[in-house]
């Protein structure tokens, strides 16, 4: 099966054969070995040249699992939290720390838009007890790329922290962390790094770790110094799904291998492959072009076709095609173009949407 949704993907055989290797304790010091390999890929994809600057914390779980922890590791006593908030997933990290009251009210965009940076640079400077800044980086939702670079620099000149959601964007886009100053970026396995789901991880800046030693606890699990003090010395505070490691540590060595900024290119490439077949029949985009990703493009239903209809069509050729969202789910579709396709996959798709999209 084809898989045309923001993940899971498709993965290599190579990723998948990783999954087949050994049994081993994540007490002993394979495990170390291999904990200590994955650290050591995601700093050198994603922050080269500043390794020595950030540390990689490897979390047992959804893309969600990095954010929450994120989040909740980031705020001290007495200080608030602001979200930028243009889609579900802006949405969901306002859900976070709205359980825990850590908020103070959401900057909100429709979800076609882009946050405004001279309205967030007017919020911090009104609500000085604004300590962390939140933001997706890819909004899945739409497809809709956020100014990531813009508002890290407000963020950072007005001496807050950025805490970055770059789960769907890490290696599908150009993202340039220590020369922006992110303090913390969380990424997943499952989508355009191509492995499998179920292994998140966040980046750290690590003069902020020093003053989240003395931050609140705001749960067990998640709590990301559990992480840090026990990954510095090669174990992890609960264990992790250790199959899926050895496959992360497989796809991060193909990301390394085939580079990141050709790995966007590639990325890039697809999505022109579907957006110019796509406009030739006539299917029109929800997003202009100067805001769409890398890697997920959506579109309005073909007249007199139902969402339900054309996925099952396009599934019964071998293809899987993802649904809108909210007030966006009866409106449109999404293809994604991530993880480990070839263009005749895409042409193969795009022949069988010709087909699937016909009304009759």
């Amino acid at each position: 099966m084809i898989l045309l949704n923001p993940g899971p993907v498709n993965v290599t055989e190579r990723v998948r054969q990783a999954l087949l290797r050994p049994d081993i304790c994540h007490r002993e010091s394979e495990f170390t070995e291999l904990l200590y390999r994955i650290q050591s890929k995601l700093l050198k994809a994603f922050v080269p040249g500043a390794e020595s600057d950030y540390v990689a914390v490897v979390i047992t779980g959804s893309g969600t699992s990095a954010v929450e922890a994120a989040l909740l590791s980031s705020l001290p006593h007495g200080r608030r939290m602001l979200i930028l908030n243009n889609g579900v997933y802006g949405e969901r990290m306002s859900q976070i720390i709205g359980l825990h009251r850590l908020g103070v009210s959401e900057l909100k965009y429709d979800w076609i838009s882009r946050p405004d940076p001279d309205k967030l640079l007017l919020a911090l400077r009104q609500h000085q007890e604004v300590h962390v800044v939140g933001m997706v980086h890819h909004e899945t939702t739409t497809g809709l790329l956020n100014p990531v670079h813009e508002i890290a620099e407000i963020v950072d000149n007005q001496n807050r922290v950025f805490v970055l959601d770059s789960v769907s964007a890490l290696a599908g886009e150009m993202l340039n962390i220590a020369k922006s100053h992110i303090y913390m970026v969380t990424g997943t396995a499952g989508k355009c790094i191509q492995g499998f789901p179920g292994v998140s991880f966040v980046l750290v800046r690590k003069g902020f770790v020093e003053k989240m030693r003395g931050y609140p606890k705001r749960s067990w699990y998640l709590h990301l110094m559990h992480y840090i003090d026990s990954e510095g010395r090669g174990t992890i505070p609960f264990t992790p799904a250790v199959q899926v490691y050895y496959a992360f540590d497989e796809a991060l060595s193909e990301l390394l291998e085939e580079g990141v900024a050709n790995r966007v290119q590639r990325y890039k490439k697809m999505a022109s492959l579907i957006r110019d077949r796509m406009a030739q029949l006539g299917v029109r985009a929800l997003l202009p072009p100067d805001r769409q990703s890398n890697t997920i493009t959506a579109y309005y239903l073909p007249e007199g076709v139902s969402y339900q209809t054309l996925h099952d069509r396009l599934k019964a050729s071998g293809y899987v095609i993802y649904s809108g969202q909210g007030n966006l789910e009866n409106k449109i579709f999404r293809v994604a173009n991530m993880g480990a396709l070839t263009e005749a996959q895409v042409h193969g798709f795009l022949d069988a949407f010709e087909q699937a999209s016909k009304s009759a």
